[in-house]
């Protein structure tokens, strides 16, 4: 059985002063002019979910101008067991969140409890943006399919900001230089899982990639995706011993899994570099695809799929193969107009019109 959301209840979250929605366990649609308030409410699910933006943005850039807090209750079905999820936003404090009234302490705790993609036109150019955007890709992934993986990000991430701190302040310090065997140890140790399930992680998806981004292209193409690690798992330890003179002379910590990338190839070559846009935007959509596909076999569960504006950026070839490949998850959808899916064999389930942060659900 499928996990799905039943109702989301928001109360000065972004532009929305209060709304509560009943959704479908199909297809949602939201339309409406640009800057309406369509995607907020797909970031509120994602983010009641994950406990994050989709976008990175903070707690208090969320929040209703002119307000101090910001409430979200989200209320899910798995397994036809029912359950609530409440988060509280606040400007100067760390968020507040309670499953089934029970407040949690870790943002850990939500792992497993569903699974969200979110698809975004920025989404399209994965492939062609920094390192950094695809290294965010398999963190926001991994860290909903594992929670272990999501405390040692958190611990790697700690560790690394204390190392280059450390770094800066050797030049006036330098007697303090005795505490980067410490902090080595510790990157160490949380950098090699990162490692590990990485790789595991870049395996599995290109296994999937292959046959999807075959079917997009039309038997054109073959994509390969490989894992560039900066490290070995195994030797980073060393590295980061061998590489101490130079982080101290530069001030910042040169090697480790947070400058890991990922390589997309079409007959041997680096599309990243020498791609076309049209192969780089496939390539993305594939790799979107492939992710719903990967949750499905790691957690024997289907996630909810948010697709914010993404259709007007596709030709009539990717649209379809993006509708075929979500007939069997719940989806939310946003988009200008429906015409966008006339001619489309696609069933909407539920259809919403945004106008100016007020939602009118209208006949299908």
């Amino acid at each position: 059985m499928i996990m799905v959301v039943e109702t989301i209840r928001l109360s000065h979250f972004r532009n929305y002063e209060s709304l509560e929605l009943a959704f479908d366990g199909g297809t949602n649609l939201f339309y409406g002019d640009n800057a309406q308030g369509k995607t907020n409410i797909l970031e509120s699910v994602y983010l009641c979910g994950t406990t994050r933006s989709h976008k990175g943005s903070k707690d208090r850039e969320m929040i209703l101008f002119g307000e101090e807090e910001s409430h979200i209750c989200m209320k899910i079905r798995k397994k036809d067991i029912p359950y609530r999820i409440d988060m509280h936003l606040k400007k100067n404090r760390t968020k507040g969140i309670a499953i089934n009234g029970v407040p949690v302490r870790k943002a850990g705790e939500l792992i497993g409890l569903g699974n969200f993609i979110f698809f975004s036109p920025e989404d399209l150019n994965i492939i062609k943006n920094g390192p950094s955007e695809r290294r965010r890709f398999l963190d926001m992934e991994l860290c909903q399919l594992d929670r272990i993986y999501l405390y040692h990000l958190s611990s790697y991430g700690r560790a690394l900001a204390q190392r280059n701190k450390l770094l800066k302040d050797l030049y006036f310090y330098p007697e303090a230089e005795s505490m980067l065997d410490v902090l080595d140890e510790q990157l160490a140790q949380h950098g090699e899982v990162l490692i590990r399930a990485r790789g595991k992680f870049a395996e599995k998806l290109n296994s999937i990639l292959c046959d999807i981004h075959g079917k997009l292209s039309g038997g054109k193409e073959n994509l390969t995706l490989t894992y560039e690690k900066d490290t070995d798992d195994s030797g980073f330890y060393q590295k980061l011993k061998e590489s101490r003179e130079k982080d101290i002379k530069y001030k910042i910590t040169t090697h480790g899994p947070h400058r890991d990338d990922l390589c997309f190839t079409i007959g041997g070559a680096d599309i990243r570099t020498y791609g076309s846009q049209g192969q780089q935007r496939t390539a993305a959509l594939s790799l979107k695809l492939a992710e719903i596909e990967i949750v499905k076999q790691s957690s024997k569960d289907t996630p909810v799929l948010l697709l914010d504006d993404v259709l007007s950026e596709l030709d009539g070839n990717r649209q379809k193969c993006l509708l075929e490949s979500i007939h069997d998850v719940q989806t939310m959808i946003t988009c200008t107009g429906v015409e966008d899916f006339v001619g489309c064999d696609f069933k909407i389930h539920k259809l919403f019109q945004v106008i100016e942060g007020t939602v009118y659900e209208k006949t299908v």
